[in-house]
């Protein structure tokens, strides 16, 4: 471990790493944007992840003290989260959202994503009824779709994606939540894999980081997929298709909600003619906007000129 060649003679209980680690990752300027936006948290992350133990664990049990190849294990992570800057999700093989664990490797983006909020409030007040068919689109490790699928009990849900190596990652998430009964990975591009399928909720954390953005995103970030991140100039390569093709997926009052974070500001110079319902959230992030399946029905002409040139 970086300047630590005796830190085991020195590091002896969970508090000793958490506290010696939340020291080195402020020291070497780690960036926080992957589930944590804090040292401490990152650090209690990795520290009790790696050892399969709970993150709410009783404060007694931070005293107790590792075995050898605990020790082995956790200076090995720390080195690679510290020197080669890798995400502690990715390390621990694990990330949290909507209180949900899921699997989760360089394959698929770290789930992050403000629309959980939405999905804890079960997209109130913009819902008009129970969905009977979610679409999460641009899935990645599926945490969206299976969430939404914990709120809806009745709801069939289909989780798309382009990169059967992030389908891989969600069919393990479905199989983990035990839910495969009613949720479901289709591959394509867009809605390509999705002929003729109608939904009520169409929820998408596309790739939308501009080129700007992109090449200034810190050393962290260059451990997830491109794919999942970047997608041209602007970063709305996908979604203006996604825009020019929703109103025939959804149902008659169907729901588009899309993340586009920063490029918000994009999408607003693209489409000044269309009143977009741009959501604010309590918990922090920005950047999600909604549209009724009328008003992509209403639009539906400007959205496919825009594709076009």
């Amino acid at each position: 471990m970086t300047d630590a060649a005796p830190v085991h003679t020195r590091l002896r209980t969970l508090r000793d790493y958490i506290r010696w680690a939340v020291s080195r990752f402020q020291r070497e300027e780690l960036f926080f944007g992957h589930g944590t936006d804090n040292a401490w948290d990152e650090a209690r992350q990795l520290v009790l992840g790696a050892l399969h133990l709970p993150y709410e664990i009783a404060d007694s049990y931070l005293d107790c003290r590792l075995e050898d190849d605990e020790h082995a294990h956790l200076q090995a992570l720390l080195q690679r989260r510290i020197v080669e800057r890798v995400p502690a999700a990715y390390l621990i093989g694990e990330a949290w959202f909507c209180g949900l664990p899921f699997i989760v490797d360089e394959r698929v983006l770290i789930p992050r994503s403000p629309i959980g909020e939405l999905i804890e409030q079960r997209f109130a007040p913009w819902l008009a009824s129970e969905p009977a068919r979610i679409l999460d689109l641009c899935t990645g490790s599926g945490c969206i779709g299976i969430a939404c699928a914990y709120e809806f009990l009745d709801a069939e849900v289909v989780l798309g994606d382009l990169s059967y190596e992030a389908l891989e990652i969600a069919n393990r998430n479905i199989e983990r939540h035990g839910l495969d009964e009613r949720v479901y990975t289709v591959q394509g591009d867009g809605f390509a894999g999705l002929p003729g399928q109608r939904f009520d909720l169409i929820v998408s954390n596309p790739p939308y980081v501009d080129a700007e953005d992109f090449a200034d995103m810190p050393a962290e970030y260059q451990h997830e997929p491109e794919l999942g991140l970047a997608c041209g100039d602007d970063g709305l390569d996908l979604v203006r298709r996604m825009l020019a093709e929703a109103a025939d997926h959804l149902t008659e009052r169907g729901l588009l909600i899309v993340e586009v974070g920063n490029s918000q500001v994009h999408v607003e110079a693209l489409y000044p003619e269309v009143e977009f319902t741009w959501l604010e959230f309590q918990r922090g992030g920005h950047g999600v906007f909604m549209l009724a399946a009328q008003q992509c029905r209403e639009h539906q002409a400007l959205f496919r000129a825009r594709v076009a040139g």
